[in-house]
């Protein structure tokens, strides 16, 4: 036997034309491995060659295709040579990959580009997903149906209607547009723009969306809700809202499972029945303890059909009273607050709804006319079909400007003071009273008279003294003007606080000056 012998030569010329071939011959088989499948009928009842359309063939009774992943079934079809589409029609349903189901009175099926129209009473089966419409356009490559001609999708417990719909099943998003509405046994809802995750069950909405659900209205422009919980992530003019209650801001966090909800942003919360209104730029609050703390310029608004009363602090609290529907507010620090006939300061105030009581503590100080009140602690109720009552407790003292550094002025324990219509009527005092006024003669002052009495009881005409009545045996003086030193002006503990008096509304915000106009440190005179 002959030995082989390898020829370089032969081989270094026929090497370039073995790889060609061997090139072309992959190439040729890559090209095979890619090509589509062809569509394959499993079966039919009947087949008949068309004349009437060109290289078309019809199938008849109990059909079933098959192509790639994808089982056609129908009462009836055309398929096509050199192609991969079938119509199918009566009881079209196509099942894919064993996951997803199709159903509609006729179906035109591209197989070389992955899409089918359906049409008719068509219903489209995703997981716990299901789409109605009357023509859907499906791409099968991206898993992508579409409808615009109206439909709805509904899970297990959601149903969502529009003109224009689209559902990504691989990403489980639906995308709606155009009169869009949805609805559970939670909620109702209505939109023009928004994305559903079949997963979550959460709604993602652009533009003007309402939401109602078993306790409140919810409405924004941007922004989430979770229709299993009812929270919400309310982000573009947004506000909730009931029969009692109205609540706007910037930006609006709300959980309906535990009522806790967060406002930030010019937020407004407007309580009908109270007739209360609060502001601040950050509230956190809870729908079902009825509890919320207002911060960054908070606001305070008691209104009714004649005046209304402002008030501001560095953080307000609002709480349920143990009367239904009824609240308690609590201001903490730098109250200040405005009402055309009554203006005030003080660190803290208690204001219940229930009987108008408002209570103000450390070194609060009233303004109402002409007179400064203050005392360790003041109480202002508010009654319909009579005079207003304020109670001042410990180191009482009224103020009455007669003209600039002149003062009629009032101390005692304990007063009680009663309003009509807007001004200061009376004052009873109640305890350790002292009085120092200008007595006149013909409008004309003649000097200072200075009086104390346990009890003293002083009327007031145009915002000024007008009689004053020692209950018992008064021991005072009467010094003329011209004996008349700069002690003698005050009482004790004097201090004439006009400086810090809120001028209006607006005024609240403001942070007053510590300047004050106070007796003369000498002064031991009462």
């Amino acid at each position: 036997m002959r030995g082989f012998r390898f020829n370089k030569a032969i081989y270094h010329n026929t090497f370039p034309a073995l790889v060609m071939i061997t090139m072309l011959v992959f190439s040729t088989f890559s090209g095979l491995s890619q090509e589509k499948k062809r569509v394959e009928i499993l079966q039919a009842n009947d087949l008949i060659q068309t004349q009437n359309i060109a290289n078309a063939q019809r199938l008849i009774g109990d059909v079933i295709i098959q192509h790639e992943n994808i089982l056609m079934y129908c009462d009836s079809a055309y398929t096509y040579e050199g192609s991969n589409r079938v119509d199918a029609f009566g009881h079209v349903h196509i099942n894919q990959a064993d996951t997803l189901h199709l159903y509609a009175a006729k179906v035109f099926y591209d197989g070389d580009r992955s899409f089918a129209q359906a049409i008719h009473d068509v219903k489209l089966q995703n997981k716990q997903v299901t789409v109605y419409t009357d023509t859907l356009d499906y791409d099968m490559e991206q898993n992508i149906g579409y409808y615009e001609c109206g439909g709805k999708i509904v899970d297990s417990t959601n149903t969502l209607t529009s003109q224009i719909g689209k559902y990504y099943m691989d990403e489980d998003l639906a995308h709606f547009t155009e009169n869009v509405v949805g609805y559970s046994d939670k909620y109702t809802l209505e939109s023009e723009n928004l994305q559903y995750n079949t997963t979550s069950e959460i709604i993602y909405f652009k533009g003007p969306t309402t939401i109602r659900d078993s306790a409140n209205t919810l409405y924004a422009e941007d922004g989430w809700y979770n229709t299993q919980t009812g929270a919400a992530d309310l982000q573009k003019a947004p506000s909730i809202y009931n029969d009692t209650q109205f609540i706007k801001a910037r930006k609006i966090l709300y959980n309906k499972e535990n009522g806790d909800g967060e406002a930030t942003g010019e937020v407004h919360i407007e309580d009908y029945e109270n007739r209360t209104i609060v502001k601040g730029n950050k509230v956190i609050y809870n729908d079902k303890t009825k509890l919320a703390t207002v911060s960054d310029s908070a606001m305070f608004i008691s209104y009714n059909e004649t005046d209304s009363l402002y008030l501001h602090a560095d953080t307000l609290w609002t709480l349920p009273d143990t009367v239904q529907d009824e609240k308690i507010i609590k201001a903490y620090y730098g109250v200040r607050f405005f009402r055309a006939d009554v203006q005030g300061i003080c660190d803290s105030l208690t204001y219940f709804t229930k009987d108008s009581l408002v209570q103000l503590f450390d070194q609060p100080v009233l303004w109402s006319d002409f007179q400064q009140l203050s005392a360790d602690r003041i109480e202002l109720y508010q009654h319909a079909n009579s005079p207003d009552e304020m109670k001042m407790y410990q180191n009482s003292f009224i103020v009455s400007e007669v003209d600039s550094g002149s003062y009629d002025q009032i101390k005692g324990k304990n007063m009680i003071g009663y309003v009509v219509n807007g001004e200061l009527d009376y004052i009873d005092v109640d305890g350790n009273g002292q009085t120092l006024y200008y007595a006149r003669e013909e409008n004309e002052v003649i000097g200072i008279n200075r009086a104390e009495s346990s009890n003293i009881s002083i009327r007031f005409k145009d915002g000024k003294f007008y009689k004053i009545i020692f209950l018992k045996q008064p021991d005072g003086e009467l010094k003329p003007l011209l004996n008349v030193s700069e002690t003698d002006r005050y009482l004790s503990n004097f201090k004439w606080q006009g400086d810090q008096r809120p001028k209006n509304k607006d005024d609240i915000f403001r942070v007053p000056g510590v300047v004050a106009t106070e007796a003369p440190q000498t002064s031991g005179q009462e």
